[in-house]
């Protein structure tokens, strides 16, 4: 597996949650040997999901003038 973040290799590991509250303590997914990016189901699936952002919707840059 490549990672998206650098193209580097990922490796498969496990991890371990302590703070899950469904009992599972540990998760299977891919981590990246150079930069250490984290991908498992859950962050791939809420990255597929994430909506598109609205154009014209920014945030209004405003300049700051000293008199």
């Amino acid at each position: 597996m490549e990672c998206p973040r650098c193209k580097g290799a990922m490796v498969e590991d496990v991890f371990e949650d302590l703070r899950d509250d469904t009992g599972s303590l540990n998760f299977t997914g891919w981590r990246c040997i150079i930069c250490g990016e984290i991908l498992d189901p859950v962050i791939v699936t809420n990255r597929e999901s994430r909506p598109e952002p609205l154009l014209g919707r920014a945030r209004k840059k405003f300049a700051t003038q000293l008199s």
